[in-house]
């Protein structure tokens, strides 16, 4: 039998141990999805437009998400110019932020999610249908934030689509919108332009510094 000293210390040790545990800030994985069409000639190169087709009230929210935006696509190449400046291409930008329901994993199933809040198949012009868990039961996970991005023509085409989105707990640093609009927006462009359709799962500390 151990001593009653070393089994207190040890119980006294697991405890803290446990305790660290159920107070860390959650923070999720960035979720990310994205489209490529068959012929994206010009991705990455000439001048390029950021654009909020929805209205953002938050105005912070508006900012960060613009400059981490506008950062990833000068590092893939392309020269961003203001908005309303004209354009070849043109980034049109979403985001939202969502409480998450405390629901259990098994009764929150993938949902369908669409760019544009629309589901559809790619180039249709509805944005994209993808199953996506949107995080219901994650132990700590209280919001869920979002971001979507679709790059095309000026004449309409679309030529890359894409969504990533982050769940936190309300006291992940991650939670604070210029974190998280560099770290989803990092998420979204790795190794753009990604594969048509592909679903991929990124740690946030793999993204920090990008």
């Amino acid at each position: 039998m151990l001593p009653a000293r070393l089994f207190a210390s040890l119980a006294a040790t697991a405890a803290l141990a446990l305790s660290a545990c159920a107070t860390t800030p959650y923070t999720g994985p960035v979720e990310v999805t994205r489209f490529v069409a068959s012929s994206p000639a010009g991705l990455g190169q000439g001048t390029i437009a950021i654009t909020f087709p929805d209205e953002v009230k938050n105005e912070n929210a508006r900012s960060a998400f613009a400059t981490a935006v506008s950062a990833q696509l000068a590092q893939l190449g392309y020269t961003v110019v203001a908005e309303g400046t004209p354009a070849a291409q043109v980034a049109a930008i979403r985001t939202t932020r969502s409480p998450i329901a405390a629901a259990p994993v098994r009764e929150r199933g993938p949902v369908s999610v669409g760019v544009g809040g629309q589901t559809g198949s790619f180039g249709s012009g509805l944005g994209m249908g993808v199953g996506i868990n949107l995080g219901g039961g994650r132990e700590g996970a209280n919001t869920m934030t979002e971001l979507s991005v679709r790059i095309g023509q000026t004449n309409g085409t679309t030529l890359w689509e894409g969504r990533a989105q982050l769940a936190t707990g309300v006291k992940s640093p991650y939670s604070q919108v210029d974190a998280s609009a560099r770290t989803l927006a990092a998420g979204l462009f790795k190794d753009f332009p990604g594969g048509n359709g592909e679903t991929v799962t990124i740690d946030v500390k793999k993204l920090q510094g990008r």
